[in-house]
């Protein structure tokens, strides 16, 4: 492990801090999701709560611990309350997360997640042909699928970061996570996370619920990308197809504790 602010340690604080203060995220998020993002948060201790309409959607940014808006499913209706819950968020100092789930091939989504940045989301995620799609710089993947390799992405990563002030992280088959001249690369997961509806998704969920608990989103991002690593690696364990491992990787999202974590980020961290 080369990176002297990411210490093992300061890795296992946070994990222990999402078990601990059990952070109240709210999940502005796909319709085709939404059952495995809330199971994964409260496998990890998090608490979710899945207020996205335009009435409460803002005065509810406000008081939780972590937002994140997924534009995964998207209408007129999600647009707006995801408009109004990132502004409040972002007044309020809330944590809040950005994922903009097939952007760049798509006008209206593109369009829709290009002045959600405007309230500067502490970290976006996505993956590459996402970043670069948010960024500009590409025409997206296909569909929630990406076409781009992570090092394609990372002229579009540090842009990113550059225009929100805070981190940006590309899944991949080594996730990389920037935020200014801060580079960080996590090795781990499996295959099958690709092959589980909505994983993706839920990470974006436990990074809202990191940052919600971390002194800043590069640390955050950081740890929630090396939690679901390290589960998708223990839920293959015993659980070699897609099905079985979907119920697998929630259960090892909640093996993986400050011990896990701080014995296991020397080797996946660079």
């Amino acid at each position: 492990m080369s990176r002297p602010d990411l210490t093992p340690e300061l890795l296992a604080e946070l994990r222990a801090a999402v078990a601990e203060q059990a952070p109240l995220v709210q999940c502005l998020t796909n319709s085709v999701v939404q059952t495995i993002t809330a199971n994964a948060l409260l496998a990890v201790g998090a608490a979710p709560a899945m207020v996205d309409n335009v009435h409460e959607s803002a005065t509810f940014a406000g008081i939780a611990t972590g937002v994140l808006v997924n534009v995964g499913t998207l209408d007129d209706d999600r647009a707006a309350a995801m408009a109004l819950a990132a502004a409040a968020a972002h007044a309020a100092g809330t944590a809040w997360v950005l994922d903009p789930v097939a952007v760049g091939g798509l006008e209206f989504r593109t369009r829709v997640a290009g002045e959600l940045l405007e309230h500067r989301p502490d970290v976006v995620r996505g993956n590459a042909s996402e970043v670069m799609g948010l960024a500009g710089t590409g025409a997206g993947g296909r569909g929630v699928d990406s076409t781009a390799a992570v090092d394609s992405a990372v002229e579009a990563a540090v842009a990113l970061s550059g225009r929100t002030g805070g981190a940006v992280a590309v899944s991949g088959e080594v996730d990389l996570v920037v935020a200014g001249d801060r580079r960080a690369r996590v090795r781990g997961g499996h295959p099958l996370l690709t092959r589980t509806t909505g994983a993706g998704c839920a990470l974006g969920a436990l990074t809202a619920a990191y940052a919600g608990v971390a002194d800043d989103p590069f640390s955050a991002a950081v740890a929630a990308h090396l939690h679901v690593a390290l589960a998708g690696e223990r839920a293959a364990e015993g659980a070699p197809r897609p099905g079985s491992f979907a119920i697998a990787w929630i259960d090892a999202l909640d093996a993986v504790d400050a011990a896990a974590v701080r014995s296991a980020a020397p080797d996946r961290l660079a």
